[in-house]
């Protein structure tokens, strides 16, 4: 079996959840002895993974314009006379040419080719959309079994394949835009993302509360609908010796995660407040970055507990990793999670969480604390019972250990697979 898959984020290139998930799920399928070819808009630096073959979409796009070139050839023009005159001025063709010149993003003058940043900027749609050209390219390039795209940057890329391939396309739901932006959602992501699931042969949902969303709001049948959690996979950089609480006197609670609507840091914030008034001398972390960094600053500040409160920015790599070590307990007070990887890697390195029942990750976690994330009171009253009982700590902790025994990427590759088997044969 061999999948074709479109990714937005792949480790270490892009690093962020949805890179994470695909680094760790591959692995597991490749050790289930599956060829994957995996499609990112842009690598920098050496592709260094063996268990994937990794293609970079900003090498491909001259061979769009030469295929535009030979669909064009084929057509057959007859010119006749006509009183008519083009709809198009001078003026409006200059607008098209600068459009589509911005679509098109910046050329590598040396190579002729067009490069995506792979960035989630302003022009993140555009790029989308050239994306999928791409992959019409590669589908016509490559041999493979099947499609499978990462969430709605890729959708127009899955149903393009599928159409120039004839092959099955799995489209992989890791975020919707509901639990993006809440109500106020994109309309235009939205249409894409329900897009790619109508154009799909079969959707998987990281969870059941995404798979309910993905049926209630976007008229997706259930039938059509896999579950497949995720799972954590421990790093080889969690051997090292970090320093345990350097520079913070009392316990420390950890917030790690986009500072953004959906990750609830307001809610945080506010329960921050009401435990800080019970035990004086925690101290409150709140690492990543985000549209609503400047107004949790702010709040902080309106309530007094700066002297409390450490703002970490944007973490990675070895910094993740000590900062979790460093913590006495997480919390993840999300409105909306699909999933929720970060529950997991704190529980790797032994610190009881706190999540919001709003989440994917709930679903699977018997021994972690939960709470409804507008429940401020509730989720202070717990963050209180976990920093002050010892042996409630000690119960989370071994509970959490046991549970992360059963939770491996191998059980979500072998789901994929069965996916696989049902579409391909």
């Amino acid at each position: 079996m061999r999948p074709l898959m479109f990714g937005w984020e792949f480790f270490p290139f892009i690093s962020g959840g949805l890179g994470t998930a695909c680094f760790g799920l591959t692995r597991a399928m490749a050790r289930l002895g599956i060829d994957i070819i995996f499609v990112l808009p842009q690598i920098k630096g050496e592709k260094g993974h063996s268990h994937v073959k990794l293609v970079s979409a900003s090498d491909i796009p001259s061979l769009v314009e030469v295929e535009r070139e030979q669909q064009l050839q084929k057509l057959e023009f007859r010119i006749i006379d006509s009183i008519l005159k083009p709809y198009i001025n001078e003026k409006d063709y200059e607008r098209l040419v600068s459009e589509s010149r911005l679509m098109r993003g910046p050329q590598n003058e040396e190579e002729g080719a067009t490069e995506l940043s792979g960035n989630y900027g302003p022009n993140l749609i555009n790029e989308v959309i050239r994306y999928g050209e791409i992959a019409g390219v590669l589908s016509k390039r490559e041999t493979f079994d099947i499609i499978h795209t990462h969430d709605w940057m890729t959708a127009f890329a899955g149903a393009r394949a599928k159409r120039n391939s004839g092959k099955p396309f799995v489209y992989h739901a890791h975020a919707l835009e509901f639990d993006r932006s809440g109500e106020n959602i994109n309309p235009d992501i939205y249409n894409i993302e329900r897009f790619g699931m109508e154009a799909a042969d079969h959707v998987i949902a990281v969870s059941h509360f995404t798979k309910g969303q993905i049926v209630s709001r976007y008229g997706i049948p259930e039938d059509k609908v896999s579950v497949v959690h995720n799972a954590v996979s421990r790093s080889e950089g969690m051997t090292a010796c970090f320093p345990s609480k350097a520079g913070f006197p009392g316990k420390v609670v950890l917030f790690l995660g986009r500072v953004t609507f959906q990750k609830g840091p307001d809610y945080f914030v506010e329960a921050a407040a009401k435990v800080i008034k019970a035990i004086p001398d925690v101290t409150f972390v709140m690492a990543g970055s985000g549209d609503m960094m400047p107004r949790m600053i702010e709040r902080v500040a309106q309530l007094g507990i700066g002297r409390n409160f450490h703002f970490t920015g944007f973490l990675k790599g070895a910094d993740v990793e000590r900062i979790y070590a460093m913590s006495d307990l997480y919390v993840m007070p999300s409105v909306s999670e699909p999933f929720g990887i970060s529950p997991l890697e704190a529980m790797l390195y032994d610190v009881p969480v706190i999540i919001s029942r709003q989440s994917g990750v709930s679903e699977i976690l018997r021994h972690a604390l939960k709470v409804n994330f507008w429940d401020i009171d509730e989720l202070a009253d717990k963050m209180i019972a976990a920093l002050k009982y010892p042996s409630l700590i000690e119960e989370l902790k071994k509970g959490c250990r046991v549970e992360l025994d059963s939770i491996h990427w191998k059980t979500a590759a072998e789901k994929v697979y069965q996916v696989y088997k049902m579409l391909a044969g």
